[in-house]
This record gives C-alpha cells, structure tokens and sequence, in this order.
C-alpha cells in the first residue's frame, strides 16, 4: 500500500497526540510561571529590585528575539519530533542552572537557556497541533492545549498555597520547578514515538524540509502582520503584568502572597476553561478577527480598575480571564489559514520573536516603571506608571485587531471571518 493509500490517523490517535504534546507544554508553562510568586522572597532574601525580578523575567525572553525564527527554520528542516525533543532537553538544563546559584547573572543565565528550548519548543508544538488537525478541529485543538499548558501556569501561581513550606528558602520552589521541567523530554519522547509509527502506519501529508530562504520572512501578507503586532501587544500586557502581580496584590492591596497568587491564576483558571470553547466556537462562526478585537477592549480597563479603585479584585482579572481565553484560541490558529503549511515553522518563528522583543521590553520597562515610582507597601502609587503602561497596549491590541478586520472583509482576505468546520468539510 503507497502512503497516498493510507488512511488518516483517526480521532483517538490524533487527540493521544495532543495530549502528550500538551504534556511537554505544562512542564514548560510550569517553570515559566514559577518565578512570579517567589517575587516578593527574591527580594527580602537575596535583596533583589523589582528591577532585577523584571531582569530574571525579561532574560527569558531575550535569545528568543534571535533564535525563534532559527528554532522555526530547525523545524521546517529537520521535522517536529527531532525539534521537540532538543527543545525540551533546553527545558530542562536551564531551570538546573537557575536553581544552582543565588548570584543574579547565573541565575539570570538560566532563564536564559530555558527561554531559548521554551519557546521554539512552544512553536513546535504550535506546528505540530497544525500539521494534525488543520482543516479539523484546529481552534479547538489549540484551545485544549492552551487548558493544559496553563494548567502548568496554574499549578505554579498557586505553588504558594499546595507548596508554602517550600516558600521557606527561595530555591526549594526552583527545585519543584526543575522536576516539572522534565515533562518537556517525557512528552516530546511519547510524541517522537506516536509520530514514526504514524509515519509507517497513516497517510499523515508531507512534512517540508525544503531550504528555507529568509527573504521569506518579507514576503507575509499584511493580516499575518497584524496578527504579529496584536500578538506582541497583548502578549507584553499580560504576561509582564503577571511578573508583578503577585508583589503588586500584597503591596498595594494588601492581600496574603497565597491569595495574590490565586488572583494571579485567575489568568490560567479561565484560560483552561474557556479557552478550548472559544476555539470551538471560532470554528463554528468563524468571525475571527473581531472576536480578537472585543478581547483586546476587554484589556483597556482593567489596570486602571485596579490602580485606581477599590474595586473587588475579582472583577478586573475575571475581565482579563475572558481576553486571556479568547484572542490566543483564535490568533495563533488564524496564522494557518493565512500562511502556505510549509513555512508554517518559520511563520510561527517570526511572530513568537516579535512577541519576545515585546516581553524583554516590558518586563524591564515595567521593572524600571515601579521602581522610578518606588513602589511598595508604604507607596502603592508607585504601581501608577506600569499601570498606564498596559492600559496602552490594550488601546494598541483593538487598533490592530481592527486593522485585521478591515483586511481581511477585503478583496485580499483570507477567510479568517468566513472559513469555518461546516466550510472547510465542504
């Protein structure tokens, strides 16, 4: 039988594979997370500045401006299984650094290494969930890896209240994270597996390892670079903002670190349960680039809210929750439909390394914000400046999200508002 013979791999084989991709995903969530609600302990034991807690932050983000795209090229050339598992290897060697020195820069140094297999792992998996259910149950698909993975977020904002001994000595929550970290090499070996047996088993499509010329990164249309900006700023209004929240919620709101810490994972509670629906229900209406500018709206307030108001704090994260779910279960899918499948890689590369340059930036920028301000229990006021300075981005998020739009009901559109399941079976 010729592989053109084969049948597809059927539904349960595909949703193994999302699960142990997902797998990979929560141990990298886990570590990524794991710093915030030690924020507040980094600084009365080591004496670290919200500067330096923002630098730990941003470091991470930092080789990703260079090496996602190259991450991506490595895919679209050697395949996913071999680029998910020198990823997930990356995964764990940075958080062994971290955790092995209380100096800043070696500290810093692992944050770096882990950012570098984190992130190109991210777009791996990223192609990886498109190569299986594209034409699918794609948004879907996207949606319950994104519960997953953030189940790993959760399980590290709320480490404070399932682990709080471990919060005695700042590196007892390193170690915890380093053990998670393992799941990236346990869920990329499962998945190299399933992979090569389908490869002899089903008809899964030709993955390309043609040369990548990088002139082809200028060569995407303008709603893929509307995504990208979209992506960059949302992405910088969020996951900067959770770098302090926790030390933001006990210092100018006067809550336990264990309940800061549960209002930061509100984020992830959300996400986990809504993500996966909204990608659902984006396959269903299609509509997708004005579902990601009503998230984006849903931003603009909410910093505000809380620097400004007493406000139960409930209100503005469950706000963000919902953004949180909705414009990543209908943005990183949309790429797909706009994108040829054989840059794919290189695509996600590009926009996950304006996404980086984005979180570098504002994680000092926010850093620097609080302390310019000197903010802290005995000044809340301090918080003001970072504040604003999301509340920016979330104005940003609806102009590009508008912009994407207006292409897209255009003759150049790519069907991101009309194609939907009952359109692609067609």
């Amino acid at each position: 039988m010729t592989e053109s013979e084969r049948p597809q791999p059927g539904p349960l084989y595909r949703w193994l594979v999302l699960i142990f991709l997902s797998l990979a995903m929560f141990g990298n969530y886990y570590v990524y997370d794991a710093l915030s609600p030690l924020a507040d302990v980094l600084k009365q034991q080591l004496g670290f500045s919200d500067s330096n807690i923002g630098l730990l932050q941003a470091i991470y983000s930092f080789p990703n401006i260079f090496t996602v795209v190259i991450g991506g090229v490595i895919i679209d050339r050697i395949g996913l299984r071999r680029s998910l598992m020198i990823f997930g290897v990356l995964c764990v060697i940075g958080p062994a650094i971290t955790v092995s020195s209380s100096h800043l820069w070696v500290m810093a140094t692992g944050r770096l290494v882990f950012g570098m297999g984190a992130e190109s792992l991210i777009v791996a998996v990223t192609a990886a969930i498109a190569r299986w259910f594209r034409g699918k149950e794609l948004s879907f698909a996207f949606g319950l890896n994104l519960t997953v993975s953030r189940l790993g977020s959760f399980a590290a904002l709320n480490s404070p209240t399932w682990a709080r001994q471990a919060f005695a000595y700042w590196r007892w929550p390193f170690l915890i994270a380093l053990a998670v970290s393992s799941l990236c090499v346990v869920g990329a070996a499962f998945y190299w597996g399933m992979e090569v047996h389908a490869e002899k088993t089903y008809h899964l499509g030709k993955v390309s390892t043609d040369k990548v010329v990088f002139a082809d990164l200028f060569k995407f249309g303008a709603s893929y670079w509307f995504i990208v900006a979209l992506c960059v700023t949302f992405y910088s209004g969020i996951f900067p903002f959770q770098t302090f929240a926790v030390k933001f919620f006990i210092e100018a709101h006067g809550t336990s670190r264990e309940f800061g810490g549960f209002l930061s994972s509100m984020l992830t509670a959300f996400a986990m349960v809504c993500t996966p629906l909204f990608g659902l229900f984006a396959d269903r209406v299609g509509k997708r680039a004005l579902l990601m500018m009503f998230g984006s709206l849903l931003l603009i307030p909410v910093y505000l809210m809380m620097a400004y108001t007493r406000v139960n704090l409930y209100v503005p994260m469950a706000m963000m929750g919902v953004a949180f779910s909705l414009i990543p279960a209908v943005m990183w899918p949309s790429v797909s439909y706009i994108v040829d499948s054989s840059k794919l890689g290189t695509a996600y590369g590009l926009m996950t390394m304006v996404q980086n340059i984005g979180l570098f930036g504002f994680n000092l920028l926010v850093g620097w914000a609080n302390d310019f301000g000197h903010a802290g229990a005995d000044n809340p006021a301090g918080y003001h400046l970072g504040m604003w300075i999301f509340s920016v981005l979330g104005f940003l998020g609806v102009f590009f999200a508008f912009l994407l739009r207006q292409r897209e009901m255009g003759p150049q559109g790519h069907g991101l508002e009309t194609i939907t399941t009952a359109t692609a079976a067609s």
